[in-house]
Parts: structure tokens; sequence; C-alpha cells
């Protein structure tokens, strides 16, 4: 069985290794023209490390990543409301994991390209369309270096290009633009002193639009990415601000933030344990993203066509929940396809065991997720009750399968050695 992956991101990187995993061997197809470290800050939570680990990722992704102990919700002052430990600390058999998304990618893309051959990735190829039959389907690709066409057939075809999927877009051409609640977050990285101990997330204000976020993702003291020790950590940080939906900033998504609009920004804040000011002047780039979202999906399989990660269920970012959810996806995609050689039933089974966790996900960001905890108490100053909080914390977890027991009792999703090549393996 071929498959045919677009977009080579954290979701289509993981899911061409656990294709291979599962016995495949997958095609990537990336529109941009080459694979390049960037971007800010992502979480990996324990039920999304527990899959890279078993794709034998470990000690990789533990070599560029750092493992927060804590989450501390705060005040607008920086006094605490409520926390909770993460990863181990919590019982997990797993770490959770805070690490820059460009190195992340990198390391996913190193792994494919080892595993797979160098040509398992192909770059500046723009997806154009599909024509599927009972036989297999047909993907047209624009090479933007030629500007030539290229066609591939495979027996699936994967959608794994974000939230402006193009593939999406031809399952549901009439969906329209996403939805944004009128909350834009300025994203950036700067060196800075140890924030608390070094190991905690922090998200402090209260409703969106009126919060701010930080966590280390490099610890100088112990960095191995440059070869050099420092005193600083690198810190990736966000401040929501609100804007008026219906006339988005200058520049539209994207935009680069001065360091003086983002010091004005952080001036009304008070948290005496960050320089808020050092943050803006040290970091390179501070970009503006608005935050959006898509309706859930009644349906993500067609025939042999399906969708994964953020473009099936993009999602607010609530609970750091989006890019973990895209690394579920792909092991249980692999997993069906091992297990079945129709395609479509594959696919289809794939569709009813994910879609309907991920679409209730989706719903529950919009409602702010775990981050309720720190509405209530911007509504009631003062520490939250903390069987309040540890319920909605508990709630959330349970919704997406990932307390500490269900991650670490629920059966793997590796595809026996013993199946591999039987059903529908390359």
């Amino acid at each position: 069985m071929r498959v045919t992956v677009v977009g080579g991101g954290i979701a289509g990187l993981t899911c061409a290794l656990s294709l291979h995993a599962a016995g495949f061997a997958p095609q990537v197809y990336e529109a941009a023209r080459k694979v390049e470290a960037v971007g800010v800050g992502i979480n990996l939570l324990p039920h999304a490390v527990r899959e890279l680990a078993e794709l034998g990722l470990e000690h990789e992704l533990a070599a560029v990543a750092l493992p927060p102990h804590r989450l501390s919700y705060r005040d607008r002052a920086g006094v605490t409301v409520w926390e909770e430990p993460l990863g181990r600390a919590a019982g997990y058999r797993w770490p959770q994991y805070s690490v820059h998304r460009g190195r992340l990618q990198l390391l996913l893309l190193a792994a494919v390209r080892e595993r797979l051959g160098p040509d398992s990735v192909r770059t500046g190829l723009l997806f154009q369309g599909f024509e599927q039959n009972a036989d297999g389907v047909r993907a047209r690709f624009l090479d933007r270096s030629s500007d030539r066409p290229v066609l591939d057939t495979a027996d699936v075809l994967v959608g794994a290009d974000g939230i402006d999927s193009a593939v999406r877009r031809r399952l549901y051409p009439d969906e329209g633009l996403p939805n944004g609640n009128g909350v834009h977050m300025w994203r950036g990285v700067a060196p800075h002193p140890r924030v608390l101990d070094g190991r905690t997330i922090v998200v402090a204000g209260g409703t969106p639009g009126a919060k701010f976020v930080a966590y280390p993702i490099e610890d100088g003291a112990t960095a191995t990415t440059t070869g050099a020790t420092t005193t600083d950590t690198l810190v990736n940080w966000v401040l929501e601000v609100r804007h008026d939906p219906a006339a988005p900033p200058p520049g539209g998504p994207g935009r680069r933030v001065p360091a003086a609009e983002a010091r004005a920004g952080l001036s009304s804040w008070s948290l005496p344990w960050i320089d808020l000011t050092a943050l803006a002047e040290r970091s390179p780039a501070i970009l503006e993203y608005p935050m959006i979202d898509r309706d859930p999906l009644p349906r993500w399989s067609f025939g042999r066509v399906t969708l994964l990660g953020d473009a099936a269920h993009p999602m607010f970012p609530m609970g750091m929940n989006g890019g973990s959810q895209s690394v579920v996806d792909s092991r249980v995609l692999a997993w069906c396809l091992a297990r079945d050689d129709d395609a479509a039933a594959a696919l289809d089974r794939y569709d009813r065991m994910r879609r309907p966790t991920v679409n209730a996900i989706v719903l529950a960001n919009r409602a702010l997720g775990p981050e309720e905890t720190i509405a209530r108490a911007e509504e009631h100053p003062g520490p939250l009750h903390p069987g309040l909080a540890e319920r909605i914390a508990a709630r959330y977890k349970r919704l997406g399968g990932a307390t500490a027991s269900q991650v670490n009792t629920h059966p793997s999703w590796t595809v026996p050695a013993a199946t591999l090549g039987v059903t529908g393996g390359a």
C-alpha cells in the first residue's frame, strides 16, 4: 500500500514515521522550498511523548527539549492562583516536553530521511488537487521551481497540511475562513535568566485577550545545540491582545510587531519574577497571529483520502494540546492501515476512532479548556479553591484520554513485528 502525505510539518513527518514503523513506505510532499528551523515554542504532552518514544525518538527528543515540572496559574500581579505538577512529577511514565517548534521539526525530518531515504520528503511542491477511483488516488502538485505539474499515484492520500489545508478545501470547498475570537497572540523567543525554578510553565492573567504565557524551551546551563553554556534560558513567551475581529491589524497574520509596540503592550503587566522589557528587546522577531480555529467536521475520510492534525481539527491554543493530538492521530492512522487491506475501510475506522474525541477537544478549547481555572480566578481574586481547579483539570484530561492512568495503561499503537508486511505492508 502506497501512502502520499501532503505536508512536511510536525504532523506530516510524524505521520510518515508512524507509517514506516507500521510497514509502509510513505512519500511526503511539502510546499515550502526548504524545511527550516522556524517558529516558536510548542509543548508535547505525555500522551504524545509516549508515541514519539515508541517510534524510537526518546533520546533525540530529550536532547533538544526541556521537561517542565509544573504548571503555574498566576494573576496579573504574578500571585499564584493554582499550580499542578506535570509529566513524571504528575505520575506519568513519560515526561512532558517544551521545545522549539523548528528544532522538533528538524529532528523529525532527519529521522524520516534516515529511515525512509533522502528523497522521502520532497519540497517545493504545492498541492493542487486529487482524483480517486476504486484502484487508487492521484494527487496533482505544482513544482514551484519549474512551474511544471507533478503527478503522484498512491493507495491513500493524507492531508496533513495545517489549518489552511488545501486538501481540506477540496473536501469542503464551501467551508470559508477560520473562526476568530478577536484575540491576537504576540509570540517571541528570547534569552532570559531562569524564570522561577526554570522548569515552570506560567500562565498569567485571565480570559483570552488578557493573558501572558512563558516557559523555557532551552536551558543555557545544559544546552547541547550550540555547544556553549550560559546562565540564561531560552524563553518562549506569548502576550494575548484583543482586536476588533472586523479590523485585523496592519499586515495581517504573521506581521512583525516592533519591539516598542511589544514593550507598550507588556507595560500594564506586573510580574516580579520576569523582565518583560528584556523579553521584548531580546526577541529576534515578535510575530502576531490571530487566535483561530475551525468548526468540527462531520467527516474526515472520503474513500482513500483523509485528514490529520491541524488540517482535521485546528483548535484554540488552550491546554497545549494541538500538536500532541496530531502525534496521536498519526499513530492511530498507521495502526488502522496496518490492519485492513481495504484502504477506505481503514480510513473510516481511523475517522471513527479519532474524530469524536478531537472534535470534543476543539469545542472544549472554545470554552477555555483547562484555562477555565484562571478565568474563574479572575472573577474572584485570590487563590482558587483546589477542589474546583482539580476538577476542571481532570475533566479536560479525561476528555482526551490523557490522565496519567489512561496514558500509562492504554495498549500500544505499535504494530507488532509479526504483522508487518502481512496486511498491505510495503
